[in-house]
């Protein structure tokens, strides 16, 4: 009867010590006090941004300035979408903008627009004339020879596809034909309207200036 009394005290005693050895095993934590319940997860919202409103402003009359200070006017309005095109269709770039002015304006000045609106602006160099509409740089040649007859030789280039076989000829004299640009169709092999299939193109070119022979 000693011995079943001394394995059932020592059975309680195992299990009393257990428990002081796992807090949780009690529902306690670990200092005697009951644990709290876990708090429900809760994911991070974050509120979804409202879409910027769209800024507008007038559009600035930029016609007859500087190129160069014609940007800087449409960006202080907040327009700083800009670009710029050769009004005289020869395909220029407007490397120094100080160097040119502007011709034409795309959205016209005076409106309001979106300050996203682009800008484009048609100009020439400051000693040309301006015409009375942007002359359009020659469309993309298909299959057949476009009219290119008093065209600029850069312009002319770049509408031919890119694997075209060209030569350019000076017209008047036996001067090199640097800067493609200054220069202008006079006469151009095969004629307009005759199939091109991959066949080579000549031109005989004078300066934009000069009159062809």
């Amino acid at each position: 009867m000693r011995r079943r009394h001394t394995i059932t005290l020592f059975t309680a005693a195992t299990a009393l010590a257990l428990t002081a050895c796992n807090p949780q095993a009690s529902g306690s934590n670990g200092n005697g006090k009951p644990a709290a319940p876990d708090a429900p997860s809760q994911k991070a919202s974050s509120p979804s941004a409202p879409a910027a409103a769209a800024k507008t402003g007038t559009l600035p009359n930029l016609v007859g300035k500087g190129l160069q200070s014609a940007q800087d006017e449409a960006q202080a309005a907040g327009f700083h979408a800009l670009k710029s095109h050769d009004a005289l269709g020869r395909d220029r770039l407007q490397a120094l903008d100080r160097n040119w002015k502007v011709c034409s304006q795309t959205p016209a000045g005076g409106g309001t627009a979106d300050t996203g609106t682009t800008i484009d602006l048609g100009a020439v160099k400051l000693e040309e004339t301006c015409p009375a509409t942007d002359a359009p740089a020659p469309k993309p040649a298909g299959d057949t020879m476009p009219d290119f007859v008093g065209q600029g030789m850069k312009a002319v280039r770049a509408a031919l596809p890119s694997n075209a076989s060209i030569s350019v000829k000076d017209a008047v004299q036996s001067r090199m034909v640097l800067q493609e640009s200054n220069w202008k169709v006079c006469t151009q092999d095969p004629a307009a309207g005759a199939a091109l299939n991959g066949r080579p193109v000549s031109f005989t070119v004078a300066k934009i200036e000069e009159a062809c022979p």
